[in-house]
C-alpha cells in the first residue's frame, strides 16, 4: 500500500504500478492527481476540512473539489452524517463509501495494530490522520506500506503555501519509529525522511524473508 501525506516533499515510489493499494490524506490527492493517480482506493479526511474556514481547510476543500475516492473515511465528525454528506457535495467531492471514525475507533486501531492502549488526552499525545492511514494500512495486512509526503519533521503542506506547523509531530514520529524497530513492513519514498528519522528506503520491490525457503 502506498500512503500519501501532505509535506512538501514526497516521491512517487520507486515500481509503482497497479499492485499497489492508495490511501491519501486531507489534500495530498492533489500529489497524487500529479502521479495520474485519478481516484484513491482511500482516503481520510479530518472533520475540520468539511466545514473549517481557516486557510487549511479551505485550501484542502479547493483541491478536492471535482474529485472522488473509493472509501472516505471521516474522522471523528461531530454531527449528524447528513450534514456530512451535505458538506461534501458542496465541494463536489464524490466517493463510493462514507465511514465516520470516532476518537474511539482511532484508538481501537492503534492499540490493535500497536498491541497496548492508548488515550488523545491532550494535543500532545494525538496522533495526525496520516498516521490514522498508515495503521489502518498495516491492519489490513498489506504486504508492505510505503509512506510518501509524509514527514513529522517538516513543515507546511504540498498544496498550499501557508506554511503551517504540524501539530503532532512529535507523537507520529515516536510511532514510526517504534513500528521500524518492530519490523513491520514500513518503508519510505522520501530520502530525505529516510536520512533524518531513520525509516528503510523503498527497495522497488518486496524482498523476500531470510526464512522464506525453509
Amino acid at each position: 500500500m502506498l500512503v500519501i501525506g501532505s509535506a512538501p516533499a514526497s516521491n512517487l515510489p520507486e515500481g509503482f504500478d497497479e499492485r499497489f493499494s492508495v490511501l491519501t490524506v486531507n489534500g495530498s490527492q492533489a500529489i497524487a492527481k500529479q502521479w495520474g493517480i485519478r481516484k484513491p482506493h482511500a482516503t481520510f479526511l479530518q472533520f475540520n476540512q468539511i466545514e473549517g474556514t481557516n486557510d487549511n481547510a479551505i485550501a484542502v476543500r479547493r483541491v478536492l473539489d471535482g474529485e472522488e475516492t473509493g472509501l472516505l473515511h471521516v474522522i471523528r465528525w461531530p454531527f449528524e452524517e447528513q450534514r456530512l454528506r451535505d458538506g461534501l457535495a458542496a465541494f463536489n467531492y464524490r466517493y463510493d463509501e462514507l465511514r465516520l471514525v470516532d476518537q474511539y475507533q482511532r484508538m481501537a486501531l492503534r492499540e490493535a495494530v500497536m498491541g497496548k492502549r492508548h488515550s488523545e488526552l491532550d494535543n500532545a499525545r494525538k496522533f495526525s490522520n496520516g498516521i490514522t492511514a498508515v495503521l489502518y494500512a498495516l491492519h489490513s495486512e498489506a504486504q508492505a506500506v510505503v509512506i510518501s509526503g509524509i514527514n513529522p519533521k517538516s513543515s507546511g503542506h504540498a498544496y498550499n503555501d501557508l506554511g503551517l506547523q504540524r501539530l503532532h509531530g512529535d507523537m507520529d514520529l515516536s510511532i514510526l519509529l517504534e513500528l521500524h524497530a518492530r519490523g513491520v513492513g514500513l518503508f519510505t519514498a522520501d530520502p530525505e525522511v529516510a536520512t533524518s528519522i531513520g525509516l528503510p528506503l523503498w527497495p522497488g520491490h518486496i524482498r523476500a524473508s531470510r526464512h522464506s525457503g525453509r
